[in-house]
């Protein structure tokens, strides 16, 4: 099984089991689970440079990323959860290029907080999402995010 594909299964299974009526998940609205390749993040930063950070990153983002190497994986790791985000909330319910609108902030904890705003804000709204667990971790060659949509008990 190819990676993509076997993504796609995981995220079945994760989101299958949330939803099987599990009183421990009840509040549980979606879930979603985004794999970046980092090798081929790479390439695309190197064809768009400072533009695909501007399009794709909020100022904070942006002002909060290393430098080198670890600046490539601190990006690969947010779109990764930018899109897990998406994937949670519905693909056909979130506007196409809304990357600004999902910001990925850090705790002192270092724990990452996702602050949503404008249309994709409402459609957590409708969603009745209050707040998201977030997960972000990478390798040297994958960066991977789990977005967990809960709503108010």
């Amino acid at each position: 099984m190819e990676m993509p594909e076997m993504m796609i299964d995981i995220e079945r299974q994760i989101s299958q089991s949330l939803s099987d009526g599990h009183p421990n998940y009840s509040n549980v609205v979606s879930h979603g689970i985004y794999l970046v390749d980092i090798s081929r993040f790479q390439l695309l930063r190197d064809q768009l440079g400072k533009s695909l950070e501007q399009h794709c990153f909020t100022e904070q983002e942006q002002r909060n990323a290393f430098v080198g190497t670890r600046r490539l994986h601190f990006f690969a790791g947010r779109l990764a959860g930018k899109n897990a985000v998406v994937r949670a909330l519905g693909r056909d319910n979130v506007p196409e290029n809304s990357w600004q609108s999902i910001d990925i902030q850090k705790l002192p904890s270092g724990q990452p907080l996702v602050v949503l705003k404008g249309e994709v804000q409402n459609v957590a709204r409708q969603l009745r999402i209050k707040t998201w667990l977030l997960s972000i971790s990478h390798t040297s060659t994958y960066a991977i995010a789990s977005a967990i949509a809960l709503s108010s008990k």
